[in-house]
């Protein structure tokens, strides 16, 4: 079952906000942005929310490229998901491999406190 972003939460909706909810729901997050690999709050919620995040590896795909993709990637990220505890970000590539770009571990560091 595939559950739309704006069938939940408003549009302007923080990442901060939306990615624990979707994480308590048990769902998997399947983007095409970047930013979230890049913003230390939305990291931050990713790893405190053990998080299942999955990136594509482009956000200029077209609608019908992003279909494609995903539906060559779906079996592996279902493995993936079964194979790798959360919180983590794969990347989705355009031959629907998927790679693990943050671990657990490079995400839980992130919640200790720095001396």
């Amino acid at each position: 079952m595939v559950e739309a972003h704006v069938d939940h939460f408003p549009i302007n909706a923080p990442d901060t906000v939306w990615l624990p909810e979707v994480s308590r729901r048990g769902w998997v997050v399947i983007t095409k942005d970047w930013n979230l690999n890049s913003n230390p709050l939305e990291l931050q919620a990713i790893a405190s929310s053990d998080a299942k995040v999955f990136i594509l590896s482009s956000g200029n795909y077209t609608g019908a490229e992003m279909a494609t993709i995903l539906v060559s990637a779906l079996e592996r990220m279902e493995k993936f998901v079964q194979g790798n505890q959360p919180p983590f970000i794969a990347r989705i590539m355009p031959s629907g491999q998927v790679r693990l770009w943050h671990s657990r571990a490079k995400l839980l560091k992130l919640l200790k406190p720095r001396d």
